[in-house]
C-alpha cells in the first residue's frame, strides 16, 4: 500500500518531541504567561512612537496639511508613499494564507497567523493616509455613497481618493474575516485551559461557541476555502486599483502600462519581507523555535529573492519602454531619477530591492537567521524608496522648469509615518498577548506527517508504526509481547504512573474489567489503547480531571480533547452506578 506521508527526504516542520498536548502548551504559553521585560521595553517604545505620531495628526488637524513639506508642484509626496507603502506590507499576509491553503503548501502553518494579523494592522495603517490628507477627517464620510442630508450628494467615481476608500475597505473586511475565521480553533483551546471564569468567558464569546465536532471541522474547511477564493483575486485587484492613482495619470513616469503587475509584485515582495522580519523576532520572544524553523525561514527566502528579481525586471522594462517610446519627457523622467537630485533614493531602492535579495541564491545566507532578518529590514526600506522615488522624482520637475522644485519633509511629516510604525508595533504586541500567534489546530494536522519526532518513527520501523507511545508492561496492565507498542512502553513511563496515580491502578484479581466501549467515543482500538495503560473499569474513568484528561492526550496522541469534549469521566460515573 503506498504511503500517505510525505517523502522522508523533506525536512520536518515541527521539531523536537513534539505531541499534541505540547503544541497546545506552546502555543498557550505567550498567551497564559506574564509579559517579560523585553516585551515592555518594546512596548513602551512603540507606544510612544504611537503618541508621537497622534500629536502630530492632531497638530496637522487642527492647523492644516500646510504644515507638511508640500508645495505646488510636488502635491503628493510622504502621505502618498506611506500609504502605498503600508497597502503593499499589507498584501503579504492573505498571499499566505490564501494561496498556500489553496496549493496545501503544509510550511504556511507555522506563519499564517501572524502573516494574517501583519494584514490586518498594515491596512489600518494604510486608511489612515487618506483620512489625514482630506484635511477634515470628521466628514470623511463623504466618500461614501451612502444616503445623507445633501439630498442628491453623490461621491465622485473619478477621484483616485475614492477607489483607495473602496480597495481598503474591501480588503480589510474580506482579511478581517479570514483571519477571525482561522482563530475559533484557537480561541477554544484557550478557552478550554482557562483558569479564571472571567477569561473562559471572554474567550467563549470570541470562540462563537466552537465545540471541535466533526460538522464544526467540515465547516471550518468550506468556510476556509471560500474566503480563500475570494482573497486570492482581492490580493491581486487591490493593489492593481493602488496603482491605477498613478497610471490614468498622463504624468510622465506614472502614465505606464506595466503599473499594476509592478504595483501587485513589489506588494508581495515587501509583505513577505515584513512577515519575515516579524516571524524572526516572534520565533525567539516566544520561544517557537520548533514551529517556525529554519526551513518556514529559508522558503520565505527563496519567495523575497523570485519577487525581487520580479521587481528587478519590472524596472528594467520601465527604462526599456520609456526609451524604445521615443517620448523625451518619458526618457527624462527615468533620467531624472538616476541622475538628478534624488539619485541617492533611486540607487538605494536598486541596491535594496534589487541586489540586495540576490544573496539568497546561497543556501547558507537564505538559512542564517541573523542575514535573514537583516535582508528582510533592508527590502522594506528599498520599498519605501521605490514609493517615494515614483511619487517625488515623477512630481519636482514636470513639463514647465520655472516651476520645479524640491521637496523635503517636515518634523510633522516624518512624526506621523513613525506613529504609524508605532502603532503598528503597539497593535501586534497586544495580538501576541492576546491571540495564539500559531495555529496549533494546523499545526497539530501535520504534525505526524512533518513531525521530527514522528518522521523519526516512520524511519525506524515503517509507515504502520503506531504514534502513541506507552508505558513500561507491567503486572497492572496487559502485556504487549513484541508489539511496536510494547517495545515503546517505556518512553511514557512517568506520565503513566501520574496518570493511574490520579485514578487509581486495576488489580485482574480482584477486579472485573468493564466494556469500556459503551462509553461514547470509545471504540474497540480506542479500548486497547486504554487497556494498555492499564485503565480497565468505570472506576477508574470516573476519577478523570482536566489533569487526567491533559495526560491522556499527552500520551495517545489522537484526537485530543476527545475525552473532555465527551466527558468520559461523566459518562462512566453513570454507567458505574448502572451497573
Amino acid at each position: 500500500m503506498a504511503s500517505h506521508y510525505e517523502a522522508p527526504i523533506r525536512k520536518p516542520l515541527v521539531l523536537g518531541e513534539k505531541s499534541y498536548h505540547d503544541v497546545s502548551v506552546d502555543v498557550a504559553a505567550p498567551v497564559e504567561g506574564k509579559a517579560n521585560r523585553a516585551w515592555w521595553i518594546v512596548f513602551g517604545i512603540s507606544l510612544a512612537a504611537f503618541l508621537w505620531g497622534v500629536g502630530c495628526i492632531i497638530y496637522t488637524i487642527s492647523t492644516g496639511i500646510g504644515v507638511w513639506g508640500l508645495n505646488p508642484t510636488v502635491n503628493w509626496a510622504w502621505d502618498i508613499t506611506n500609504f502605498v507603502w503600508w497597502v503593499g506590507i499589507g498584501h503579504a499576509g492573505t498571499l499566505i494564507s490564501a494561496v498556500l491553503l489553496l496549493f496545501r503548501q503544509k510550511w504556511r502553518m507555522a506563519i499564517n497567523r501572524s502573516a494574517e494579523a501583519m494584514t490586518i494592522f498594515s491596512v489600518i495603517q494604510a486608511g489612515l493616509f487618506p483620512i489625514i490628507h482630506m484635511g477634515r477627517p470628521w466628514l470623511a464620510y463623504w466618500v461614501l455613497p451612502i444616503p445623507n442630508q445633501f439630498g442628491s450628494l453623490w461621491v465622485n467615481f473619478n477621484s483616485p481618493l475614492l477607489w483607495d476608500v473602496f480597495a481598503i475597505s474591501t480588503y480589510l473586511s474580506v482579511s478581517l474575516v479570514f483571519w477571525w475565521t482561522g482563530l475559533l480553533p484557537d480561541f477554544a483551546m484557550i478557552r478550554d485551559r482557562a483558569i479564571t471564569p472571567f477569561t473562559k468567558r471572554v474567550y467563549s464569546i470570541l470562540s462563537f461557541g466552537w465545540s471541535g465536532r466533526a460538522k464544526d471541522w467540515q465547516r471550518f474547511e468550506e468556510v476556509s476555502l471560500v474566503l480563500a477564493g475570494l482573497a486570492t483575486p482581492l490580493v491581486l485587484s487591490v493593489h492593481t486599483i493602488v496603482s491605477f492613482d498613478f497610471a490614468t495619470s498622463v504624468i510622465p513616469g506614472w502614465h505606464t502600462t506595466i503599473f499594476p503587475p509592478y504595483f501587485v509584485a513589489g506588494a508581495i515582495f515587501s509583505g513577505f519581507a515584513m512577515v519575515q522580519t516579524l516571524l524572526i523576532i516572534m520565533r525567539k520572544v516566544s520561544h517557537l523555535e520548533d514551529y517556525i524553523t529554519i526551513q518556514h525561514i529559508e522558503l520565505m527566502n527563496i519567495v523575497i529573492m523570485i519577487t525581487g528579481s520580479i521587481v528587478g525586471v519590472a524596472y528594467i522594462t520601465e527604462l526599456f519602454i520609456a526609451w524604445y517610446s521615443g517620448v523625451e519627457y518619458e526618457q527624462y523622467a527615468f533620467l531624472n531619477r538616476a541622475t538628478g537630485p534624488y539619485w541617492w533614493a533611486y540607487w538605494a531602492m536598486m541596491t535594496c530591492n534589487v541586489f540586495s535579495p540576490q544573496f539568497m541564491w546561497f543556501k547558507k545566507l537564505r538559512t542564517s537567521i541573523m542575514f535573514s532578518f537583516f535582508i528582510s529590514i533592508v527590502v522594506n526600506i528599498g520599498m519605501w524608496f521605490e514609493r517615494f522615488v515614483i511619487i517625488v522624482t515623477s512630481l519636482h520637475r514636470d513639463y514647465l522648469p520655472s516651476s520645479w522644485t524640491m521637496f523635503s519633509p517636515t518634523f510633522v511629516d516624518i512624526g506621523i509615518f513613525i506613529g504609524t510604525v508605532g502603532f503598528f508595533f503597539v497593535l501586534f504586541l497586544l495580538y501576541a498577548r492576546t491571540f495564539p500567534v500559531i495555529a496549533q489546530a494546523e499545526v497539530k494536522s501535520i504534525l505526524k506527517g512533518s513531525g521530527e519526532s514522528y518522521k523519526r518513527l516512520r524511519a525506524e520501523h515503517g509507515d504502520d508504526v503506531k504514534h502513541y507511545k506507552l508505558p513500561e508492561v507491567s503486572d497492572r496492565t496487559v502485556r504487549s509481547g513484541d508489539s511496536d507498542e510494547g517495545r515503546a512502553l517505556e518512553d511514557n513511563s512517568e506520565k503513566v504512573n501520574n496518570l493511574l496515580s490520579g485514578i487509581g491502578t486495576f488489580d485482574p484479581e480482584t477486579q472485573t474489567a468493564d466494556d469500556l466501549k459503551l462509553i461514547s467515543g470509545v471504540g474497540p482500538k480506542m479500548e486497547e489503547k486504554l487497556h494498555q495503560l492499564g485503565i480497565f473499569t468505570f472506576d477508574q474513568v470516573s476519577r478523570m480531571t482536566d489533569r487526567e484528561y491533559d495526560l491522556l492526550d499527552s500520551i495517545i496522541e489522537e484526537f485530543p480533547g476527545r475525552a473532555k469534549r465527551d466527558d468520559w469521566a461523566g459518562q462512566a460515573s453513570k454507567l458505574k452506578n448502572n451497573s
